[in-house]
């Protein structure tokens, strides 16, 4: 029975009718709703907290939230497929395009001399509307010359890649960390200052071995969670200890 309740406050969340931020009713309002014992209620709020769905603050109630997306991290897409994919609206804002020098760190990555011309793309990235990420990406004019005439306020990378370059990533290396926001990510992703956001940094290479991209974003941890799938031969993951001094 209790699955059946919370089925019920699911559909009412995807409906609109329970919104994020609302508050649930208790657990003696929901046993007398549905009339069920108040143990049955306390499992269906349970359920929805585990799956998601709501989560409790101390001495003020059950409360409606949104499941974090999940993001395949064995998947090779961009932002905009990902997030169409879900059946959610895509947009990108423009927060910074133009053309800067290699340093010593991005010409190793993106195998091109110091020096050379590279294209700095900043976007913020949202999900209805919702503030999701912040990407700041690298690509060389070398490899993708006339690319920093496109606007990237509007095109998707990835399939700008496909269509105009007739480039497909072939594979990826990721660097998966959890830091706290700066001023302006909290600025921009609306989240408290220094809260813990998920940063993943990305070199993305074609099938003929060429460096595509360097990306470095800061998903919201409220929004997000990484998700691995491990055959057993095909990936290697990798692991830094850092130890306390």
């Amino acid at each position: 029975m209790y699955f059946q309740i919370q089925r019920a406050l699911v559909e009412k969340i995807h409906s609109g009718e329970l919104r994020e931020g609302d508050l649930l009713t208790s657990e003696w309002q929901l046993a007398r709703a549905y009339h069920v014992s108040r143990v049955t209620a306390r499992e269906a709020l349970h359920g929805l907290k585990t799956s998601g769905y709501a989560s409790s603050l101390r001495g003020r109630g059950t409360f409606v939230t949104k499941p974090k997306r999940e993001k395949p991290l064995t998947q090779l897409r961009g932002f905009t497929e990902e997030i169409a994919e879900r059946g959610m609206v895509p947009a990108s804002r423009l927060l910074e395009q133009k053309v800067i020098d290699a340093t010593a760190e991005l010409a190793e990555s993106l195998e091109v001399r110091v020096g050379s011309p590279v294209m700095r793309l900043r976007r913020l990235r949202l999900a209805d509307g919702i503030p999701m990420a912040i990407e700041k990406t690298y690509i060389s004019l070398s490899h993708f010359p006339g690319i920093q005439q496109i606007n990237f306020g509007e095109q998707s990378l990835y399939q700008t890649l496909r269509d105009q370059f007739s480039v497909h990533v072939a594979w990826a290396a990721e660097t998966i960390e959890i830091l706290p926001a700066t001023r302006e990510e909290s600025r921009l992703l609306k989240i408290p200052e220094k809260t813990s956001v998920l940063s993943i940094s990305r070199n993305t290479i074609t099938e003929d071995r060429v460096p595509i991209e360097v990306t470095v974003s800061r998903y919201r941890a409220d929004r997000y969670r990484a998700l691995i799938y491990i055959p057993a031969t095909a990936i290697r993951i990798g692991a830094t200890i850092y130890k306390e001094d």
